[in-house]
């Protein structure tokens, strides 16, 4: 069964038709092959609503909604692309709102009370983790799965696993909300214009409400400790927050089973949840 959203135009043919070109300042690079974003909207779709940020020119916008996503939130902060989907807009039967401003001061949560919502983007380069770090830290939590497509770099950042040299502060705090994984890289010639990195499309599914770890503020000091001074041994890095707290860095070691020797990288979540606990309990 074909829709209007089939008869749009060509990606390419958008982007000459309304002369549109990718704004450095802004991060912006885009995937124009729509089997690509078919198969990124497919981890997000079919669902009741889906935010996307950063639609430019509405390839991803496209493949959302014709994957049966019933409502598409889309965020674009670069007017220029009001135009070009506005035409999306028309053959979506009602199921596209776009809101032109900036995403990192919007609260998606106030966009529409249906829950839980989907997010799935492609973030901007430049604030990609802030971003993500944002929804991971949200207060509630208004959706249930993240489909991102991010510097390979940051993704694997996201889903590290201990002793693995990417394994720090933001694999901790997204490893306390959600389960992730890596499902597929996209190498950069795949965009226009090409970025010097690839990417990857990761997906991060929320955890139980239960398996959450609550204090992600405490998290947060406990670990910047600990990977400020990645090279040094926990008894080194953690001294001065432990001083600060007026506990004794032996008992909080001690008590986490926490061997003093360790290397931040080497612990595990689990381990970084108990220092945290412990610390409440001690300070």
């Amino acid at each position: 069964m074909t829709s209007a959203l089939d008869s749009l135009p060509p990606l390419r043919d958008v982007l000459q038709k309304h002369d549109l070109f990718a704004k450095k300042s802004l991060g912006q690079h885009f995937l124009l092959d729509l089997n690509l974003t078919d198969k990124i909207a497919r981890l997000a779709a079919p669902h009741p609503v889906v935010l996307e940020v950063g639609p430019g020119p509405g390839g991803l916008t496209r493949s959302l909604l014709q994957a049966g996503a019933e409502q598409v939130f889309a965020i674009e902060k670069d007017e220029r692309f009001l135009s070009p989907l506005q035409d999306i807009i028309d053959a979506s039967e009602g199921r596209l709102t776009v809101n032109n401003t900036d995403a990192l001061r919007v609260n998606p949560a106030d966009l529409t009370d249906i829950r839980p919502m989907r997010i799935c983007a492609n973030l901007p380069y430049n604030v990609g983790t802030k971003l993500l770090i944002n929804w991971l830290t949200a207060s509630p939590i208004f959706w249930d799965r993240m489909v991102l497509m991010l510097q390979k770099e940051v993704a694997q950042r996201v889903v590290a696993t201990p002793g693995n040299k990417a394994y720090g502060r933001l694999a901790i705090l997204a490893g306390s909300i959600v389960h992730g994984h890596i499902s597929f890289d996209i190498p950069a010639n795949a965009f226009t214009p090409p970025p010097k990195v690839d990417s990857a499309v990761i997906v991060l599914d929320i955890l139980p409400e239960d398996k959450r770890f609550a204090d992600l503020k405490t998290l947060g000091q406990v670990t910047a400790a600990a990977f400020g001074q990645r090279r040094k041994m926990l008894r080194k890095s953690l001294k001065q927050l432990a001083n600060t707290s007026n506990i004794s860095l032996d008992a909080w070691l001690e008590k986490a089973e926490i061997n003093p020797t360790d290397r931040p990288e080497t612990v595990d979540i689990a381990g970084f949840h108990r220092l945290t606990e412990i610390l409440l309990t001690l300070g």
